[in-house]
């Protein structure tokens, strides 16, 4: 199996809402803000093939399927959708992927799942042969999204998942369209039933899986959230985000599995680490991955 990290659009937000109730003091010497105030976000999705036997992506990023006013409001930077270019460049097209596993139906994770914006057109799907796994809790909150988070999903998503004859709902640790090849773990401080999907590394001496990758979401979007207090404003339970970052990080520091982020402008992948006064960082950072093995 070979990963490739797949660029899709990339954003510009405001920092303080990115870095919730850490001091601009503070983030500004991490990530530097423009005049308005917003930093460099990518959308990054991961291609794995063959896992299971199957070409798989895991999330579409933001996409091109805004209107040109809505893109300027969420911060948008290009205008085409990166995405396919960069599965094309990487040697596939839309239509070879069988499998896109979705950690949620926010609008940045998933809206690269639409075709590109066309003045008069009804939104319309890509990846016409995949089977889109999406958290069964999660897909309720979609479907019937909460007043404070009900402008992150494009309400047109969910009925055409569902037309689509090819959705898979996921309630435990594994999905059919998967087997044992990828685990998920469940987060519910950002958003309900949020899915962290872990490529299975070989098992270890005691029979538990060690070394992999996972998948971190918006449980951590970038190396600057791995320290456990920063949480985002997006998030609708903080406490419980550092509650489960820290579970989270010491699970796969001890099994040696190795983080991939989506939002991290500068960093596709990097291994924990924890210092003596018992703070969580990381080290041998990647920038980009290019057919790259799976780390054991």
């Amino acid at each position: 199996m070979k990963l490739w990290s797949i660029m899709g659009n990339s954003q510009r937000l405001d920092g303080g809402a990115m870095f919730g109730n850490a001091p601009r003091a503070m983030w500004a010497k991490w990530v530097q803000p423009d005049e308005q105030n917003r930093i460099p976000l990518a959308c990054r999705a991961l291609l794995a093939s063959p896992l299971n036997g199957k070409t798989v992506l895991f999330e579409t990023g933001i996409g091109a399927f805004f209107e040109p006013r809505m893109r300027e409001r969420y911060g948008v930077v290009e205008d085409r959708h990166v995405l396919l270019e960069a599965l094309s460049k990487a040697g596939f097209s839309h239509e070879d992927i069988d499998v896109v596993v979705l950690s949620h139906l926010h609008f940045d994770h998933a809206g690269g799942l639409l075709a590109p914006w066309k003045e008069g057109e009804a939104p319309s799907l890509l990846f016409p042969n995949a089977t889109f796994v999406v958290g069964a809790e999660h897909w309720q909150r979609a479907v019937d999204p909460h007043s404070r988070d009900r402008a992150s999903f494009i309400p047109e998503l969910a009925p055409l998942l569902e037309a689509s004859g090819r959705l898979e709902l996921v309630d435990g640790p594994h999905c059919r369209a998967l087997g044992d090849s990828v685990r998920f773990h469940l987060s519910q401080g950002h958003t309900p039933g949020l899915l962290l999907a872990e490529i299975v590394g070989a098992p270890d001496a005691s029979g538990r899986p060690h070394g992999g990758l996972v998948f971190c979401a918006d449980l951590i979007p970038g190396r600057h959230w791995v320290h456990v207090p920063i949480t985002m404003g997006y998030d609708r339970f903080p406490e419980m985000v550092i509650d489960e970052k820290r579970a989270f990080l010491e699970d796969k520091l001890a099994r040696n599995v190795h983080l991939y982020f989506t939002h991290d402008h500068e960093c596709a992948l990097a291994q924990v680490t924890r210092d003596e006064k018992g703070r969580f960082g990381t080290t041998h950072e990647v920038a980009e991955l290019s057919a790259r093995s799976l780390a054991a």
